[in-house]
């Protein structure tokens, strides 16, 4: 499917503007495109998942890389005329009517309702050469890259609140795991006795460096100079939503429970707190993956549809009284009665 760029323009006025081109962005748009709703998605062009080669546990795209699904579905929600511009969203204030929508380089736009899909960003610790591999055999999802890294030596960097239930999910899919305490805290005697029974071993002191060589990976170097032998890195990275325009509108992102970093929470249909705002995908489900975010952006394009929907028919009913109102008993139908 090839893109169709003659709709690549941003209006003044839309029903939706759906912030972020991601799988939830882009389904939430066609669910509202094809409900023939004015629709453009906003998207500034930097991916979680770019540095992936594919995307995993997607049904029927598994493999698929990042940069072509999200061509696909650019297309598809032009070719139901939906607008997908790129831009980076800056600041969203109220009006009477919706929202009013501020681009980085001075564009605004205005909007009846705004769909919030722009994902998060994850923070890696800081270890000379982890980034660099980031995406490659840096990982952090076992359903996302576990099967390309089974069988292999995997290190997991204790980095993070849910490294103990992360290790264990890699040990799945490798008999060779080693488990960097890192900065982290102490084991306690329950977690060392978990990680004992599943042959898990366990490396303490500081990891300060990756180390790689001409097929990748090599090791992990430890503050004494240790370097110990590994082909894959795991690692739990800090997630922040990409959300700091929706300060204004009294919706910043909050400490997510987990403790893995900050969202902004919205319920299961991606309603927020804030009336005409929804959210959908990682900004919201931190932990949700390319199909999840997918479905919670179809599930918010068609809450936010029916809204407006609502909100029509109320402006209807009013007005079909006002009129009867004005018409005194003038009825505002002909009656056939009689023809």
């Amino acid at each position: 499917m090839t893109e169709q760029p003659e709709n690549d323009r941003l209006d003044n006025d839309y029903d939706v503007v759906v912030a972020g081109g991601g799988a939830a962005g882009l389904n939430g748009a066609l669910m509202l495109a094809r409900s023939r709703r004015t629709v453009a998605v906003i998207d500034a062009g930097t991916p979680r998942n770019a540095p992936a080669e594919g995307v995993h546990g997607l049904l029927a795209r598994d493999g698929m890389p990042p940069a072509e699904l999200l061509a696909r579905g650019r297309a598809e929600v032009r070719s139901y005329g939906g607008h997908v511009v790129s831009g980076e969203i800056t600041r969203a204030t109220r009006t009477e009517n919706g929202f009013t929508i501020g681009l980085a380089d001075g564009r605004s736009v205005r909007a009846r309702r705004l769909l919030v899909t722009t994902g998060l960003t994850d923070e890696l610790p800081d270890i000379a050469g982890l980034r660099e591999r980031w995406g490659r055999d840096v990982v952090h999802c076992p359903y996302c890259h576990g099967w390309e890294v089974r069988d292999r030596a995997i290190g997991l960097l204790a980095t993070g609140p849910m490294a103990m239930h992360q290790v264990q999910l890699f040990r799945q899919l490798s008999d060779d795991i080693v488990f960097f305490t890192h900065e982290g805290p102490e084991l306690g005697a329950e977690d060392a006795e978990r990680l004992a029974a599943r042959g898990i071993r366990v490396v303490t002191g500081k990891v300060t460096a990756v180390e790689t060589g001409n097929d990748g990976i090599t090791g992990l170097r430890l503050a004494d100079g240790t370097v110990v032998a590994r082909e894959v890195v795991a690692v739990g990275t800090r997630m922040a939503a990409r959300a700091g325009f929706l300060d204004e509108l009294g919706l910043p992102a909050i400490d997510h429970p987990t403790g893995a970093g900050r969202y902004v929470p919205a319920d299961p249909t991606g309603r927020t707190e804030v009336p005409g705002v929804w959210a959908a995908g990682n900004v919201t489900d931190i932990s949700a993956q390319v199909g999840a975010a997918a479905a919670a952006g179809a599930m918010a394009g068609a809450q936010i549809n029916a809204d407006l929907v609502e909100e029509e028919v109320r402006t209807a009913v009013a007005a079909r009284v006002s009129g009867e109102d004005s018409l005194g008993d003038i009825p505002l139908t002909e009656s056939v009665t009689g023809r």
